[in-house]
This record gives structure tokens, C-alpha cells and sequence, in this order.
């Protein structure tokens, strides 16, 4: 960038001298002009002819070096020179600008760990994150991001989470919780196994995610780029024809009068100012809501946001917390509480479902796995399992009544497990969820953001999920779903909504993923969501807060009023200049405000999106 404002200074004082300077030979007059137009403008003409070579006839460089050499050949030297002077500051400009928002996104994706201290022998020594392996142990000291993913074995922290979740405030880390790579350790020193390779870990999707959003274009980039292809050539040929048809036709008219007119309607058909406006504008959206902790896989997700008008949402871990706590053991007769929790504990031992979790909690004891054999889960209603010799069931209702067992019916609201031993019912287990702090407020602001419909679908019982939705003021709610009844209520719903209306999705769990892909737009929890969840999602949110969606959809209507406002008004300035052109009313210095001022302000108009 410093030597091309090098050139422009240079070029600029020589204009300046051949404009001021009373030569009195023309020739050193015209050679100054010559040599200013070649210092700014070599670069272009060589970069035009390369593009002919690459296939792109009708690029801006080609179209500035015939507009500026066509007024050489008629004769305006100062003209010429001037308006390649113009062009090359506007494109330093440019240059800047895009810069700025890529170095901007580019800064506050600066997680990438350069390196991690292993464990080896006790000493820690400095490797490539790359070369770490699952189960091994590593060291974060202050100041040092997060590595890999892993559990805290050691030591205490408090943690940056700003450029993963978006949120200024750092949270405290204490033994066997889970920590996430992108982080960056505040105080203390704390030792982690790690849990998964780096390939796999967050910093890495969370950075593929960013750079690949860029593949995939919204129907308006889609759009500019069609309309680039098919315009360009229509203007130059437009041009041509201004050129040679009026002094042919019209008495009294000069071939100068009318190539000046073509020249100056050649300056201002180049589409720059939409070619890079648009792309930025998507751009810097996409950063904006990374940095928000709001992740979109591609600028076609980001325009489908801004035309939501129906949100589903799972029910546990999305609008609820998924931290389930055992309320009440119910055992009959034959057994106490104590056997009960326990054989439970043990049937729900391999699983990392948060119902299993809690129950696992509430026994609180070492699980002997050498007395758990054919562990079975079925799908949406429970698990089987032989513990210690015993053939035992726990599930929700719909497996009493598949497996034909008289049970005690609950009429508690929270999630049952009924427990069958042998074939005889044993008891069951009252467990509960908590609404997450924010849920409320979630739907409230939709149905402030013109949100047509709240939707809940659950496999939870009839009662808890509407006590819920009762609660949070959600539209429709469906219960005791299988994986795939979410997916049939889902199609119908796709079905029955206008075609310029989209639905988003909003799930955590592995049984989500399915959802997850189908809907129009699929937004996945990434702080307790599973990797199958993450993947099949459009929009990954970085935390488990469901406020983030009203972020994510305000920042997409933000992003589709600034790409809107430069289309029509690129469009608008372009066709008035293209018209007074061809009038002779448009100077060349109109014409290349037209273009490259038009850019500018497009550009800077499309930076706002960054803004927080």
C-alpha cells in the first residue's frame, strides 16, 4: 500500500507541474502528462491485459486504460491522466477499507494456539498442538489460550471466553469441568486432559467455520454476479455504438464529441461498487455475529435468518438447562429407595444423556461394571439392561405399556423413569429441569422481531411440556416425540408456510441432527451441544443462551438493510451518470465518481455491519 501511494504523490506533483507551468515547447508539456499517466497507471493497463489472458475481458482496469488512452487520442492529456490518478486513489481506498473489516474479523478470530505445553515425565514441554494425543495432560499457564479440548484435573482459572462465546465477563474453571480450546487462561496454572485432537477440537471447526462461510453465496451475491456478467459487455457495446452511430447519422456532429461520451459512459459502467460493496457487506456480517459468539457457516444462511417467521425449539438443553436433579424415589413394596436408585444408576450407566447424568449423581457411589451385560437402548422410550443376573427396565411410559407392565402411574409433573425388575414393576424415578434464566425473555423478544410462530417439540411427557410452554408463552407445543416425529411435525410445518417464509430450528442433542438438517435453517447449541448436532447445523451458537437467536436474526436484518441500500443506490447513481453521459452532460470526472466514489461509500456503508 505505501508504494502505490508513493506512485499516486509522484503522478499527482507531475499533473500538478504540466497544469501550472507555462512550457513553451507543448512536446515537454505533453511528455510530463505521459509520464505522470505512466506512473499511476502502468500497473493498471499491465493487470487489464492480464485479465483479457485469464478469460475476463471486461474487467475495470480494461475499461479505465481505454477510457484514459481514448482521451489521449483526443487530445484531453490533463483529463486522461487526472481521471487514472483518480481511479488509482479510489482503489487504495478500497484497498484499506477491505483491509480493515478483514483484519478486523481476522483479529478477533486470533484463537489458533500456537503451541502446547505436554506433560511428558513431569516436565512440560512446548509441542504443536497437532502432535497431542487424547489422554494426554497439558499445562495452560496465564496469558496462554486453551490448547485442546479436554477436563480440568488440576488447578483453577478464571477464562477469556470473548472470541468463542462473545461474552467480556471471564467465568471461573474449576476441577472436572470441561474447557474448551480458543480460550485464554486470565490467572492460575491449571493441568487438562485432553478429550479430543486437534483437528477436532472447537478452535479448529469454529476457524473452519469462518473461513469456508465465504463458499457458500446468498442469492443476492449469486445475483451480482450474474448481473456483472451480463452487464458490462451490454455497456461496452452500448459505448461502441455512441461512439460511431450519432456522428454518422446526425449532421454537424464530431466523432471527439461523441468518443469523449463513450469514454466517460465506459468509466462509469464498471459494477465494482456492487462487485465488492455486497461480498463485504455478507462478510462483515458473518464476523459480526462470530463475534457475538454467533456462528454462521455461509452468507446464504445469513440472508435465510432475516426472513424467519417460525422457530422450533427442542425442549431440553435449548430452552431448559439439561442439569437434571432426581426430586423423589418412589420404590414399591419389595424394594427400598437405596436398590432403587442404584439399579437404575447401573442400567443407566454407559449413557451420557442428562436424565442418566442425574441419576448417576444422586447414587453418588463407584459403578461396578462387571455386573452390567446387554445394555440396549430403545430409541425414545428407555433402556434395558441385565444388572447382576436381573433383567431390568427403565423408560418412560410408552415402554410400561409396549412391554404390557402394570405400573403406578405418576401424575407429577417432571420426567418419569418406571422401573421394571423381572418382569414387576419396581418404582419409579421423579427427575426435573430447570427453564433457563433467559427462555422467557427469548420468546418475548421474537414475537418482538415479527416472529409469525413459537414451536416446541419434545419427547418429554405431555404435561412437562406444557407446563413449560405455558410458561415461556410458546405458540404450539407437541410432546412424547420420537427422532422421527420431530422430523414429520417439522416437514409439515415446511409444507403449510409460504414459500418466501423461513423455519429455523433450534436443537442440541445427537436425536436433533436429523431436524437440524432438514429445516431451513438449523441452529445448534454448541456449549452442551453434541459434534453430530454442530455439524448438521447452519448456525452454531457458542453458548447455551437462546437470547443469542434474537442477536443473530436482529444482525441479519442489519446486514440485508445495508446490502440493500448499496444496491439501489449504486444502481440508482450508476444509470443517472450513464444517462447524462451519453447526453454529454457527465464530464469524465462525474463518471469516475460514479465508479470508484460510488464504491467507496458502498464499502464504507458495508463496514457498518462490523460496528457492535
Amino acid at each position: 500500500m505505501k508504494e502505490e501511494l508513493r506512485k499516486i504523490i509522484i503522478s499527482a506533483i507531475l499533473l500538478a507541474i504540466a497544469l501550472i507551468v507555462p512550457f513553451s515547447n507543448i512536446w515537454i508539456n505533453r511528455a510530463i502528462f505521459i509520464i505522470s499517466y505512466i506512473i499511476v497507471g502502468f500497473e493498471v493497463i499491465k493487470e487489464g491485459i492480464e485479465n483479457i489472458k485469464e478469460g475476463e475481458i471486461f474487467g475495470e482496469e480494461l475499461l479505465m486504460a481505454i477510457a484514459t488512452i481514448g482521451a489521449f487520442a483526443i487530445g484531453d492529456f490533463a483529463e486522461a491522466v487526472a481521471v487514472m490518478l483518480f481511479f488509482e486513489v479510489g482503489e487504495l481506498l478500497e484497498d484499506y477499507a477491505v483491509d480493515k473489516s478483514k483484519k478486523s474479523i481476522s483479529e478477533l478470530m486470533d484463537i489458533r494456539p500456537d503451541f502446547a505445553n505436554v506433560l511428558k515425565e513431569g516436565k512440560a514441554q512446548k509441542v504443536n498442538p497437532a502432535d497431542v494425543k487424547i489422554g494426554e495432560q497439558i499445562v495452560v499457564k496465564p496469558g496462554e489460550k486453551v490448547p485442546l479440548d479436554g477436563k480440568v484435573i488440576e488447578g483453577t482459572a478464571m477464562l477469556d471466553t470473548m472470541a468463542l462465546t462473545g461474552e467480556s465477563v471471564p467465568r471461573r474453571i474449576n476441577i472436572g469441568e470441561e474447557i474448551l480450546s480458543g480460550c485464554i487462561n486470565k490467572d492460575g496454572v491449571i493441568k487438562v486432559e485432553v478429550q479430543k485432537e486437534f483437528g477436532e477440537s472447537t478452535v479448529t471447526k469454529i476457524l473452519d467455520l469462518v473461513e469456508n462461510a465465504s463458499n457458500k453465496k446468498s442469492k443476492s451475491e449469486n445475483f451480482i454476479t450474474k448481473f456483472a456478467k451480463y452487464y458490462t459487455p451490454t455497456v461496452v457495446i452500448i459505448a461502441f455504438i455512441l461512439a460511431i452511430l450519432p456522428p454518422i447519422i446526425l449532421e454537424g456532429e464530431t466523432f471527439a464529441k461523441w468518443i469523449y461520451r463513450a469514454l466517460s459512459f465506459l468509466v462509469v459502467s464498471c459494477p465494482c461498487a456492487l462487485v465488492i460493496s455486497i461480498p463485504l457487506g455478507f462478510f462483515g456480517g458473518i464476523g459480526g455475529a462470530s463475534r457475538k459468539g454467533i456462528l454462521i457457516k455461509g452468507s446464504n444462511y445469513l440472508e435465510a435468518l432475516s426472513k424467519t417467521g417460525i422457530v422450533v425449539f427442542d425442549k431440553t438443553g435449548t430452552l431448559t438447562k439439561g442439569v437434571f436433579k432426581v426430586q423423589k424415589v418412589c420404590p414399591t413394596q419389595d424394594i427400598s429407595s437405596e436398590e432403587l436408585i442404584e439399579i437404575v444408576a447401573f442400567a443407566e450407566n454407559y449413557s451420557n444423556h442428562p436424565i442418566a447424568k442425574s441419576v448417576k449423581e444422586a447414587y453418588g457411589k463407584n459403578i461396578d461394571e462387571s455386573k452390567i451385560t446387554k445394555v440396549n437402548e430403545i430409541s425414545g422410550h428407555g433402556i434395558s439392561a441385565n444388572i447382576d443376573g436381573k433383567e431390568v427396565l427403565v423408560g418412560n411410559e410408552k415402554l410400561m405399556i409396549e412391554k404390557g407392565i402394570k405400573y403406578e402411574k405418576c401424575v407429577e409433573v417432571g420426567t418419569i423413569l418406571y422401573v421394571v425388575i423381572n418382569n414387576q414393576f419396581a418404582g419409579y424415578i421423579l427427575i426435573s429441569d430447570e427453564i433457563k434464566d433467559d427462555s422467557v425473555k427469548t420468546i418475548k423478544d421474537l414475537k418482538k422481531n415479527k416472529i409469525r410462530k413459537t414451536v416446541m417439540l419434545t419427547g418429554d411427557r405431555k404435561e412437562v411440556a406444557e407446563d413449560v410452554a405455558k410458561k415461556l408463552e410458546i405458540d404450539e407445543v407437541y410432546s412424547e416425540l420420537l427422532p422421527d416425529g420431530k422430523v414429520k411435525k417439522v416437514e409439515e410445518m415446511i409444507k403449510e408456510k409460504s414459500e418466501k417464509e423461513k423455519l429455523a430450528f433450534v436443537g442440541d442433542g445427537i436425536n436433533d441432527a436429523p431436524v437440524l438438517a432438514l429445516s431451513d435453517i438449523g441452529i445448534a447449541m454448541g456449549g452442551l451441544g453434541s459434534d453430530s448436532a454442530i455439524e448438521a447445523a447452519d448456525i452454531v451458537l457458542m453458548t447455551d443462551e437462546p437470547s443469542k437467536i434474537n442477536e443473530g436474526i436482529a444482525l441479519s436484518k442489519k446486514t440485508m438493510r445495508i446490502v440493500k441500500e448499496n444496491i439501489i443506490f449504486a444502481i440508482l447513481v450508476k444509470a443517472l451518470v450513464l444517462a447524462l453521459s451519453a447526453m454529454g452532460i457527465a464530464t469524465m470526472w462525474e463518471a469516475v465518481f460514479a465508479d470508484v466514489g460510488v464504491s467507496i461509500i458502498a464499502i464504507l456503508n458495508a463496514l457498518r455491519v462490523l460496528r457492535k
